[in-house]
């Protein structure tokens, strides 16, 4: 029940963040540049897609980082902060359309692949280098013989742009399928990539590439919702586990900085020890009996 709820709920926010028709329409505007533009919206969505109508914020903070005067993001840091305090990655479990595609990819048919422990951990810091060198380092230190930066993310790796944006304005635009080159090309084969591993491993773009959840992570223990184990009734059975896509233990580590929210783990729990709740401690079972 909670997983089709939370697909309704990416799929309807994709729609309504990705909502300008007019920038689909043959001959019609490219892109949206109306004031919603100005805000980013929480999850991975691309600014050059047809439809955004709002901006993305890794691609905002390399915007600010690779200008000339190398500004600091100030807004755009303090939204994904006060996002991040806000919910955490929950934001990536219910808000990333990029998400949703990756698990409907994985629910193909086929042998699925298991990550072994130790990789799975030495990989998971991969998104951490992503956020820090691609999408900071790079933008602010290197710059081009005009005086600008290189937005490494968005122009090397990101699939979502690819996607949302590099496609679509492709098959939209004749003029533009003329000057595309070896880059479009290899952005086109680690969107193949992805793809690939996403009908085999659940949202592998999420687990060890996404600088976006690298940053709600940070804030995952302090962040206002959380998950709260209820210690006096958790019998420890290891149903959650096995049910959690991402890997987690959450009766172990509810708030890991790994789980995205997705209430799978809820829903196994044959003594319902598992619950989200705002931030401040809830008394388990055996506190209020004692209390």
């Amino acid at each position: 029940m909670v997983s089709r709820f939370r697909k309704i709920i990416q799929a309807g926010w994709g729609i309504l963040t990705n909502g300008y028709a007019a920038g689909f329409l043959p001959g019609g505007p490219t892109l949206y540049s109306g004031p919603l533009k100005h805000f980013c919206v929480p999850g991975m969505n691309c600014y050059s897609c047809p439809g955004a109508l709002g901006a993305c914020p890794i691609g905002a903070v390399q915007a600010i980082l690779d200008g000339r005067h190398r500004g600091f993001p100030f807004y755009v840091l303090g939204y994904l902060a006060m996002a991040g305090l806000l919910a955490g990655r929950f934001i990536c479990g219910w808000l990333c359309l990029f998400g949703l595609i990756q698990e409907l990819l994985y629910r193909i048919p086929t042998p699925k692949i298991r990550v072994p422990d130790r990789a799975d951990r030495i990989l998971r810091y991969l998104k951490y280098v992503v956020l820090a060198v691609l999408v900071i380092g790079i933008p602010l230190v290197y710059r081009t013989e005009l005086g600008l930066g290189v937005p490494a993310f968005c122009k090397y790796l990101c699939p979502v742009g690819t996607l949302e944006g590099g496609i679509p304005m492709a098959i939209l635009q004749d003029s533009l399928r003329a000057t595309l080159g070896a880059l479009f090309r290899w952005k086109v084969f680690l969107l193949i990539l992805c793809v690939l591993a996403s009908v085999f491993i659940h949202r592998p773009f999420c687990k060890y590439i996404c600088p976006l959840g690298a940053l709600y992570s940070l804030f995952q223990k302090v962040s206002l919702v959380r998950m709260n184990v209820d210690t006096g009734v958790c019998i420890d059975c290891g149903a959650c586990g096995e049910a959690c896509p991402m890997n987690v233990v959450p009766c172990r580590e509810p708030n890991s900085p790994e789980c995205i929210r997705c209430g799978e783990c809820t829903e196994v729990c044959p003594v319902k020890a598992l619950s989200f709740r705002p931030a401040g401690k809830r008394k388990n079972c055996k506190e209020e009996m004692s209390g």
